[in-house]
């Protein structure tokens, strides 16, 4: 007498053969990489660590990346698990990293011109010195020594100037 569990079915057999033949997928990596360039349409060109290219590789992309400058950090992930078919997924932020520098293709505006727009005010602080610039247009300078210099004529005006 033979068992159930002994007797295969057609339909077992055939099921048990498309589920070998499937490959099992693990959970996708994503590899931090770096923008080397980014192309007149949007696209970057990555490079990673273990490039197999050797060289920087375009990337696809999940959405444009003109406004960014080379040098940025960006999440990939690999079509098909191959490293030579990068998919750059996002841009990596770091919230708590401190404003080092100002990239000038970052910023919207004519060439050599800094913007910088905050809806109530925008703070410039380097240890006691700040520069401090509010909605209602007031200017604080304040620090520990503050100098003032011209090679031309220096002029103070206002409503009613206060000295001490």
């Amino acid at each position: 007498m033979s068992s159930l569990r002994d007797k295969k079915s057609i339909k077992t057999e055939a099921a048990d053969a498309i589920d070998a033949s499937v490959p099992t997928l693990g959970p996708a990596e994503v590899v931090i990489g770096q923008i080397i360039s980014v192309g007149a349409d949007g696209v970057p060109e990555v490079d990673f660590p273990d490039n197999p290219v050797g060289a920087p590789v375009p990337a696809l992309a999940t959405a444009r990346y003109d406004d960014l400058s080379p040098g940025r950090a960006v999440a990939l992930m690999f079509l098909g698990g191959d490293r030579a078919h990068p998919l750059a997924i996002g841009v990596v932020v770091q919230p708590d990293a401190p404003l080092g520098r100002i990239d000038e293709s970052d910023c919207k505006g004519p060439r050599g011109r800094l913007t910088l727009t905050a809806a109530s005010e925008i703070v410039l602080q380097c240890g006691r010195a700040s520069l401090v610039l509010t909605r209602a247009g007031k200017v604080l300078v304040r620090g520990a020594y503050v100098s003032l210099r011209s090679s031309g004529v220096q002029r103070i005006t206002g409503a009613s100037v206060q000295i001490n």
